[in-house]
């Protein structure tokens, strides 16, 4: 196979180029930036040689329409596909990109068609930024995609760099098929570390010395952090920004956590002049046409912004001038883009320099420190092959860290994957659909998680080997007669019982005493007994052994340690089959309300198990208890829009008001909830569900013909988080349109509601 890229490939890419070649699938990891985009291009040359289909997957949506309009202009439309939910486009089409989530939905098959028709002539399968198995909500999509994927299928495997290549790998060539590893920490383009703080006099500089260490210039130690520190200790990115630009390192992406920072620095480093006359002019002409496309951009005020050379990047704004903003910076006219860390994953947006605002960062939890596979994906932005001799990573200080962190996570390995598998409701359906209760427990044990599970139990298995190793050592107490276990064990018995009838002799004699009775028949006889027990005790050795005390002790030690194996021991059981465990449990609860019957599905299992949600079963019991019966087209789509909100961190209460047919219908979806979270609780399982009404009156307001701007009047929410959630209600009134069962009235309301919906700004460009 010849292949021109215009250079010369690395070594890596042709060692993967021949396991492609030579029919195996690949696991490729290599640094971001290191040019793993050409391995997948290599799998789609060959797909198009042997006349075959390939499918490439991505974890995110913009991802994948990025990739989408990349190869239609390199391979043509004709020839390039597009499903992503949202979107459908071309389906047949012999390059086919789409989200992970899409493809995991077509091997369960359900209303995506047949499994063997959506798989037809497929080669390969490219598994982009396939570390996002790490992705606690999401991660479980990509080892349910390996795991059911026929073997006959390659997987181009494509990852960040993660410390467990290889027992991800030795994994899908257990689950799947011939599997070789490409590991590499090759970077065609070298970074160099720089440190910025006030405590560097206003200038970057190096964050290491040539021997690796940390340079001495920068001031270990958090200063103290009083009132005057923290006002003098603000970093204003406007001086860094010119810093950077007066060394000719821009174009930059500027990392933070936070999407009113991204804006704030954004609207504060517009005061700088960036741009050419040249560069302005081009700018102007690329806006002017793209608004020309998009109308209601128009008068949207980041324009003002992009003008000046600079822009944000975050979930909070409208898709379109994300992608305007992607666009302009891949044109080099963009010089700075102040954006939260999805950026990082996979986007093509090349810079020149990254910069990382904080080494720390807020979440669900508190604050916490960068994880080394974080900073990795984030500096691993920096540096433009072909254009760059070296990228450059500057780390932000402030009040709140120590250099030494930065220079800590800066020179730290990745981490490695973790398994973040879990058994849902639909899974349990889909399985149970086309596999027996054991074939399901033999697909679960095929997991990652259960594959890794030496490495997640090793604690209770190290405490298990010290356990054994210690009655071990019991068991081998040296004595100096020979006798066994048993025999101390009969002796220690014997022992017991003299003393006993020691004591009891001992009582009775003084009674006895007391009461003139000294020769009384019971206290003869239990004297006679004791002076047996001491007989039998002198025929046995332990009598008169020294070491008796110290035997009988760690004997004593044996029971208890014995009992404390026993429980990690079951402990490192239940935790291997912890993954069937809930399935078992969502098993029962399904069965419990009518959705399995001798483990397969019912009529209402089967509906279900075609759903996608955050979660089926409350869809489901929605559907079924008649809440949605009875609304027209604009109340469907708010009372669905109240089920697919995720949940804010601060509840406020709308300006737009709901119509009283969609209040009563999610006050009893509220009901609804409560029941099914008893249940949950009940058998110890914890799924969220989603109940937030707070963009319920807007998508009600929007289907009857309200005004986009109208709904910002007075409102502190992102136009992005609008348009999210406007999307996920379509993408659950879609499936309303098209899964067999559904109530006819309700299927056509959907789907008028979806028109009604999808205008701008909400449509896909």
């Amino acid at each position: 196979m010849e292949l021109d890229f215009g250079f010369e490939l690395d070594d890596f890419q042709k060692e993967a180029m021949e396991h492609i070649c030579a029919g195996r699938s690949v696991v490729v990891c290599a640094p971001t930036g290191a040019g793993k985009t050409v391995i997948a291009q290599i799998g789609i040359a060959k797909a198009l040689e042997l006349n075959k289909r390939i499918f490439y997957t991505t974890p995110l949506k913009a991802l994948s329409n990025q990739k989408f309009r990349d190869f239609s202009s390199k391979y043509g439309e004709d020839r390039v596909g597009l499903l992503t939910g949202d979107i459908s486009i071309n389906r047949d089409a012999q390059i086919v990109v789409m989200t992970t989530e899409v493809f995991r939905n077509m091997l369960y098959g359900t209303n995506l068609g047949k499994i063997e028709e959506n798989l037809k002539n497929v080669e390969y399968v490219v598994l982009d930024e396939v570390h996002y198995m790490n992705d606690e909500q999401r991660g479980t999509v990509w080892e349910e995609s390996i795991i059911y994927c026929p073997s006959n299928i390659k997987f181009i495997a494509l990852s960040a760099t993660v410390a467990n290549a290889k027992d991800l790998t030795d994994w899908i060539n257990t689950v799947h098929s011939d599997t070789r590893l490409v590991n590499t920490d090759f970077r065609p383009v070298p970074l160099r570390h720089y440190y910025y703080s006030d405590e560097t006099k206003n200038d970057i500089v190096p964050l290491f010395e040539q021997n690796g260490k940390i340079n001495p210039k920068i001031r270990t130690g958090r200063q103290k952090n009083n009132r005057f520190n923290n006002k003098k200790r603000k970093i204003s990115p406007v001086n860094l920004v010119e810093i950077l630009n007066n060394r000719d390192m821009l174009p930059a992406i500027y990392f933070t956590f936070s999407r009113k920072k991204c804006d704030m620095y954004m609207e504060d480093t517009s005061i700088l002049n960036l741009l050419s006359k040249e560069e302005e002019g081009e700018l102007s002409d690329i806006i002017s046409e793209y608004v020309k496309d998009n109308p209601y951009l128009a008068n949207h005020k980041n324009l003002d912004y992009l003008y000046k050379g600079v822009a944000s990047h975050h979930a909070g704004l409208l898709p379109a001038l994300k992608v305007l903003t992607e666009k302009l910076f891949q044109r080099g006219l963009i010089k700075v883009v102040f954006a939260t860390e999805t950026l990082a994953a996979g986007i093509n947006m090349p810079a020149r320099t990254t910069i990382i605002s904080s080494i720390s960062k807020r979440t669900d939890n508190g604050h916490r420190k960068l994880t080394a596979s974080e900073f990795l994906q984030m500096s691993g932005r920096a540096g433009r092959r072909g254009m760059d001799k070296v990228g450059h990573v500057v780390i932000v200080g402030n009040q709140f860290d120590d250099p030494i962190d930065a220079y800590l996570v800066a020179s730290s390995a990745a981490e490695p994957l973790e398994s973040r598998f879990t058994p849902s409701y639909s899974m349990v359906l889909n399985l149970l659909q086309r596999f027996t209760l054991e074939e399901a427990r033999e697909l679960i044990l095929k997991s990652f998680g259960y594959f890794s599970s030496t490495n997640r139990l090793k604690p209770f298995m190290d405490e298990q080997n010290q356990l054994l190793a210690r009655i071990k050592e019991i068991n081998n107490f040296p004595c100096q007669y020979n006798l066994g276990v048993n025999d101390m064990m009969e002796f220690n018995k014997l022992k017991n019982q003299y003393v006993q009838f020691r004591k009891i002799t001992n009582t009775l004699l003084k009674q006895a005493k007391n009461h003139g009775g000294k020769n009384a028949p019971e206290v003869i006889e239990y004297n006679n007994k004791t002076k047996d027990f001491y007989h039998k005790m002198e025929k046995i050795k332990c009598n008169y052994c020294k070491l008796y005390k110290k035997h009988i002790k760690e004997l004593e030690a044996k029971e208890r340690l014995e009992k404390k194996l026993a429980k990690i021991s079951s402990a490192i059981e239940f935790e291997k089959d912890a993954y069937w465990h809930r399935f078992i449990k969502l098993k029962d609860i399904l069965t419990q309300y009518g959705y399995l019957e001798n483990d397969y599905p019912t009529e209402k299992g089967i509906l279900t198990a075609a759903l996608r949600s955050e979660n089926e079963l409350y869809l489901a019991e929605l559907l079924f208890n008649g809440i949605f019966d009875g609304l027209d087209l604009a109340q469907l789509a708010s009372a669905v829009c109240t089920v697919t909100t995720e949940e804010d961190r601060i509840f406020t209460r709308p300006r737009l008001k709901l119509s009283k047919e969609v209040k009563d219908a999610i006050f009893r979806a509220r009901d609804i909830l409560k029941k099914i979270h008893q249940t949950q609780k009940d058998k110890g399982v914890d799924i969220y569900m989603n109940w937030n009404p707070k963009f319920a009156a807007y998508i009600e307001f929007w289907i009857n013909g309200g005004e986009w701007e109208e709904m910002f009047v007075d409102e502190e929410f992102s136009e992005g988080d609008l348009v999210r959630s406007f999307k996920r209600t379509i993408d659950v009134l879609r499936q309303f349109c098209t899964i067999s069962g559904i109530p006819t009235d309700i299927a056509k309301n959907a789907s008028l509601a979806i028109d009604c919906i999808n205008r701008d700004p909400i449509k896909e460009e």
